[in-house]
């Protein structure tokens, strides 16, 4: 597996696997619709000069998106999709350590900065 399609968390990126799980789902009788949670990945990320230039994290979102767009374009109802996460946060089991936020958080002072996956994101919305 390439290094750039694996977390900070250790985890395999496997886009086509969104797609996969959406389908089987969507398969089992009485499925009306799917919302997905929790999609997301903690990269290093460095905050230099006011910036976070975070492409490892722009390149999941627009596979993983991509993935459930192809889905939902194929039938299944998928009627929800939830990134994770909006801000920088806790983790329980590795503290603050990894960063899977939109937004980066310096935990001493609580100031908050847009990613550019952030900005990103709110381009995929509009």
């Amino acid at each position: 597996v390439p290094e750039d399609h694996i977390t900070d968390m250790g985890w395999e990126v496997t886009p086509e696997g969104m797609y996969r799980i959406l389908q089987q789902i969507a398969a089992y009788e009485g499925v009306r619709k799917i919302i997905v949670t929790e999609n997301g990945a903690a990269f290093p990320d460095t905050l230099e000069n006011g910036q976070v230039n975070d492409p490892l994290r722009v390149q999941f979102y627009q596979d993983y998106l991509a993935n459930v767009l192809r889905a939902k374009r194929e039938g299944v109802p998928v009627e929800g999709y939830f990134c994770w996460s909006f801000l920088d946060n806790f983790e329980w089991q590795e503290g603050y350590r990894p960063r899977f936020g939109l937004v980066y958080v310096d935990y001493a002072t609580q100031e908050r900065v847009v990613k550019a996956s952030g900005a990103w994101f709110k381009s995929f919305l509009k």
